[in-house]
């Protein structure tokens, strides 16, 4: 769908749900929310995070509906308790970028509002092969690309033609994430590297376990090496998850209990062996929100915030609803 109309079903569906009648049927106990980069300038990484006033204003947004910020451990207390007195909000960040701790950390400082942060093993050991970075830096620092693998050539001197020409590589690779290791080639020939990268971009072990000190921070397992579950043997995704959990737990020295699911992708077998590695819960990109104490611990839902329209819609439950009637 079109970005603008998609802004425009959002915007609708956001003030059919501000109706007294609609929100009082629609209402749901607790919510996940899904953030990434929160980025001072949001135009010069092509879209592709959180800005700062997104960010204020779902954390606004929160407080002026009701919504108490906890954490995970405490929204599934909650839930499990069968406590109707609060509404629970639960924030969570995935990847465990810098920005995480220069730019929001503050501002949730200020709020006193507890967050989780997932972190895979590739991020602060510089190994993993964040390929959303290095076209994103492709994207940026050209105007004319080639993406052999995908038989693309891109034209792209302004602003708007490299967002969407970066939206369609990445389209192309979340259709089958064995496409992103066809992008090598193409980051070699254009001396872009993801180790560096990924030192620019993610904390490094000295800071993570800094933050994993902190007291408004839970620190989560996101697998060793950021990969599609599904994709692999058994055995390669059991090793995903358990050594991710022991890196971390001997990384902070505290407990890890909690996943994402990399790209959100999970089934029956992943759920599974997240269970098996010592994992209590684990959370998806599918958008949703919790409302009642019968939750898959192994399939949590969450809302992504992309648009001020989209997140007060799914917020909503207008856009879930719908869903549900398909």
């Amino acid at each position: 769908m079109d970005r603008f109309l998609k802004n425009c079903v959002y915007y609708g569906a956001s003030r059919i749900g501000e109706l007294p009648f609609v929100r009082a049927r629609l209402a749901a106990r607790a919510v996940i929310i899904l953030f990434h980069e929160i980025q001072l300038d949001c135009r010069s990484e092509l879209m592709t995070g959180t800005s700062v006033s997104l960010f204020d204003f779902s954390l606004n947004w929160l407080q002026r509906e009701g919504w108490s910020i906890v954490s995970l451990d405490e929204c599934l207390e909650r839930l499990a308790s069968n406590d109707r007195s609060r509404r629970y909000a639960v924030l969570t960040f995935d990847d465990g970028y810098r920005d995480n701790v220069s730019v929001a950390l503050p501002i949730l400082e200020r709020r006193h509002a507890p967050f989780m942060v997932y972190v895979p093993t590739g991020a602060p050991t510089r190994s993993m092969q964040s390929w959303w970075l290095g076209l994103r830096k492709l994207f940026r620092s050209r105007d004319k690309v080639t993406i052999d693998a995908l038989g693309r050539r891109f034209h792209c001197a302004d602003f708007r033609s490299k967002m969407l020409a970066l939206e369609e590589v990445i389209r192309w690779v979340h259709q089958d994430y064995r496409h992103a290791a066809l992008l090598a080639p193409t980051f070699k020939q254009n001396d872009i590297s993801l180790p560096a990268l990924n030192e620019e971009y993610f904390l490094d072990e000295r800071e993570l376990g800094i933050l994993a000190r902190h007291p408004l921070v839970s620190i989560g397992g996101h697998t060793t090496s950021h990969a599609a579950l599904p994709t692999l043997d058994k055995f390669l995704a059991r090793a995903e998850l358990v050594d991710n959990r022991g890196y971390l737990e001997n990384l902070i020295q505290l407990p890890v209990r909690h996943l994402a699911y990399p790209y959100g992708d999970w089934g029956h077998r992943e759920e599974n062996l997240t269970n098996e590695a010592g994992f209590q819960t684990a959370v998806t990109t599918q958008q949703g929100r919790l409302n009642d104490n019968k939750v898959n611990r192994f399939a949590l839902p969450r809302i992504g915030v992309y648009s001020r329209s989209g997140f007060m819609a799914r917020m909503s439950g207008i856009i879930e609803a719908v869903q549900l009637l398909r």
